[in-house]
C-alpha cells in the first residue's frame, strides 16, 4: 500500500502554522500593503492565542514584511522596490546560470509543455491562484532539469517581496497570456538547443515585473515605500477569509 506523504509529514507547531498563514496572506495580497495587523483580532480569526501571533509578527518583521510603529501598532509593510530588485537579482542569477547545465531531452521538454498547457487552462478559467502555482512549477522544473532543484530554496527565501510585486503585476497590468507566451519562447529555444536564446528569453521574462511595478507605483503610490518612515493611520483590521 502506498504511503500517504502528508500523513508522514511532521506537524507544524501552532506558531509555525500561524506564521505560514500570515506570510501566505501577505504575499498573496489578501493582507495588502499598509494593512493594520491587530494581535487580538488575528488571534480570534485564526483560533489561536495571542502568543503565536505576536511571535509570527516578530519573524515577519525580520523578513521586512511587517512594520511596527510604537504606540500605533503593526502593519503589513509597503512594497520596498530595493528589496524587489535584490530578490530579482538573486532569482535571475540562479535561474539563468542553471540553463547552461540543463539537459534538453524529449521527456524534459514534454514535461515543460504539460505545465504550459495547464497554465493555459488556468488562464482560460480565470484562476489566477492556480496560474501563480503553475508559474512556480515551471521555474522550479527548469532548475530540476538542470540538476539544481536544491537552489530553489535560495530563490524562494529571497523572493517574498518580489512575489508581492509579481501578484500586483498579474492583477493589474500584465495579461497571463503574455507570461505564457514568454514561457513558451524559453521552451522553444531549449528544444532547438539554443541556450543563448533561452537565456535571453528568460531574462526578458523575469525583468518584465519591473516595468509592471513602475506603472502600478504611478497609479497607487500609497502601496510603496519611499524610504521614509511614514506613520500610518490605524484602521480596523480586515477579517481573514
Amino acid at each position: 500500500m502506498a504511503t500517504d506523504k502528508r500523513s508522514s509529514a511532521p506537524r507544524l507547531s501552532v506558531r509555525d502554522q500561524t506564521l505560514e498563514t500570515l506570510r501566505r496572506r501577505i504575499i498573496s495580497l489578501q493582507l495588502p500593503p499598509g494593512e493594520p495587523l491587530s494581535e487580538n483580532e488575528l488571534a480570534q480569526e485564526l483560533g489561536v492565542s495571542r502568543t503565536p501571533v505576536r511571535e509570527s509578527l516578530i519573524l515577519l518583521r525580520e523578513e521586512g514584511l511587517v512594520q511596527v510603529f510604537p504606540q500605533i501598532g503593526s502593519f503589513v509593510s509597503l512594497v520596498d522596490l530595493s528589496r524587489v530588485s535584490e530578490a530579482q537579482f538573486v532569482r535571475e542569477a540562479i535561474e539563468c546560470a542553471s540553463l547552461r547545465d540543463l539537459i534538453v531531452d524529449g521527456p524534459g521538454i514534454a514535461g515543460l509543455r504539460e505545465i504550459l498547457a495547464a497554465q493555459s487552462a488556468a488562464d482560460a478559467g480565470g484562476d489566477i491562484e492556480e496560474f501563480f502555482r503553475l508559474d512556480e512549477d515551471f521555474h522550479r522544473e527548469l532548475l530540476r532539469l538542470a540538476g539544481h532543484e536544491s537552489a530553489w530554496s535560495a530563490v524562494n527565501s529571497a523572493k517574498a517581496h518580489l512575489d508581492r510585486a509579481r501578484r500586483m503585476s498579474l492583477l493589474e497590468t500584465r495579461p497571463v497570456a503574455t507570461l505564457i507566451e514568454q514561457h513558451t519562447a524559453v521552451v522553444d529555444a531549449l528544444e532547438a538547443n539554443d541556450v543563448p536564446d533561452a537565456d535571453s528569453c528568460l531574462r526578458l521574462h523575469l525583468r518584465g515585473v519591473f516595468e509592471d511595478v513602475q506603472r502600478i507605483q504611478e497609479a497607487t503610490p500609497e502601496l510603496f515605500s519611499d524610504g521614509s518612515a511614514r506613520r500610518p493611520t490605524r484602521r480596523s483590521v480586515a477579517r481573514l477569509a
